[in-house]
């Protein structure tokens, strides 16, 4: 039997680590700390973040999926997919902190992608019986697609280190890739998809429900060259990038709108908290699509990519800010775990750092275009950091540790 509650007390863990990493990095940048290697903290942070926090959170909250809507479902072949994939994430987590990239460290990576393969046969498997029935099948059988395309980007990578023949735009670009479909690919798709099974959106309530699908998935796949705008693209391919932007950002504010004239007055059942969450969220995409349009304009670009507290902010704005406090939100707003005042405090803690983290990120970047120094940046970004920690800390220990329930008014 799939137990949903158990593996996600390991998403919890996990999301305490990660951002005991982030916090690890933040105190050697801004004090003395010599040991352990930046990058590799780095690379350990990021490839956990993907494998033991979000993929295996996105890959539980879909198995949950199945499991209330299919009434004949095998679950329980679902328990080694999910060991494997934190067999994986740990091995990451460890390896990249002790060697960097080395023969551990790619064998794991190696070993997480074909566990995502093997997820996705065995959910494209169970998926077929929901097909023709309910929207959110589409977002989840996409978001397990792009997952895998994903891998791609990759293994592009592993062949230039090979073969040795290393090129430095190709490099960042089959980066990029992996990073693109990844974010916009499984992460997003993957949260539109639980949203769309939130609200139980149903396509006799409005056409768009389903062309918003529509959109975003035909814009995915060259809203990828947004990120490769400074290699200088052929026009015909700037203008189909262009026209992706918009239709992302047309797609998104369209559904908004709709949603906020059906849907408000269920949210009203729900604890103030996780409205403010939601709202936090929807604020959040809106900016990255906005974001990602303005990067059209080649100037904008050049400046973007030119400054690295940018990319920074931009990558916690949809690491932090979009995915994982969505995940966040619809783990509590579906009672998997029991809401009670302290998991409030911790949730509106750990919030409350990722709005001061996007804040001072985006002043440091801002102010780099000028190389102006913003003063005690490093300890401001340190301080906000533990409140990260802090909140999420006070979150997981509050959810896992058993407590009489305590509805929230």
């Amino acid at each position: 039997m799939f137990t949903t509650k158990f593996w996600l007390k390991f998403s919890l863990i996990n999301l305490c680590i990660v951002a005991s990493l982030g916090l690890l990095m933040r105190y050697k940048i801004g004090f003395e700390f010599p040991y352990f290697n930046q990058k590799s903290l780095q690379h350990s942070h990021s490839h956990f973040a993907f494998g033991g926090w979000i993929s295996h959170t996105l890959m539980v909250l879909l198995i949950h999926f199945l499991q209330k809507r299919l009434k004949e479902f095998n679950s329980t072949k679902y328990n080694k997919i999910i060991i494997a994939n934190l067999v994986c994430s740990y091995g990451m987590l460890i390896s990249f902190i002790l060697q960097g990239y080395g023969l551990y460290s790619i064998f794991f990576s190696t070993a997480s992608i074909l566990v995502a393969y093997v997820f996705g046969y065995s959910f494209f498997k169970d998926v077929k019986p929901l097909n023709q029935k309910l929207l959110a099948v589409n977002w989840f059988k996409s978001a397990v697609g792009f997952n895998i395309l994903s891998s791609a980007g990759t293994f592009y990578l592993a062949y230039m280190m090979a073969t040795k023949n290393v090129y430095q735009d190709e490099y960042l670009a089959s980066i990029y890739y992996y990073l693109h479909f990844q974010y916009n690919g499984w992460f997003f798709f993957g949260c539109m998809g639980l949203l769309f099974d939130f609200f139980n959106l149903k396509k006799e309530e409005s056409s768009f429900y389903q062309t918003s699908f529509k959109l975003f998935f035909a814009s995915c796949i060259p809203a990828y060259f947004l990120s490769t705008l400074w290699l200088n693209l052929p026009l015909w391919l700037y203008i189909i990038t262009v026209i992706a932007a918009f239709t992302q950002v047309y797609s998104w504010f369209r559904l908004l709108y709709i949603l906020s004239k059906r849907k408000l007055e269920m949210l009203e059942n729900y604890p103030f908290f996780l409205r403010y969450i939601l709202l936090f969220v929807a604020f959040a995409l809106s900016v990255k699509l906005l974001l990602q349009l303005g990067s059209t304009i080649p100037s904008v670009s050049q400046l973007a990519f030119g400054f690295r507290p940018i990319v920074i902010a931009y990558l916690h704005l949809v690491l932090l800010a979009i995915i994982s406090l969505f995940l966040l939100f619809y783990i509590y707003a579906n009672s998997l775990f029991h809401s009670n005042q302290k998991i409030k405090y911790g949730i509106i803690l750990f919030s409350v750092g990722v709005l001061l983290n996007e804040i001072v990120l985006a002043i440091q970047g801002i102010a780099s275009f000028s190389y102006t120094v913003i003063p005690f940046v490093n300890q401001m970004l340190f301080g906000i950091a533990i409140l990260l920690v802090l909140g999420i800390l006070i979150t997981t220990f509050y959810s896992i540790k058993k407590v009489k329930f305590q509805p929230l008014l």
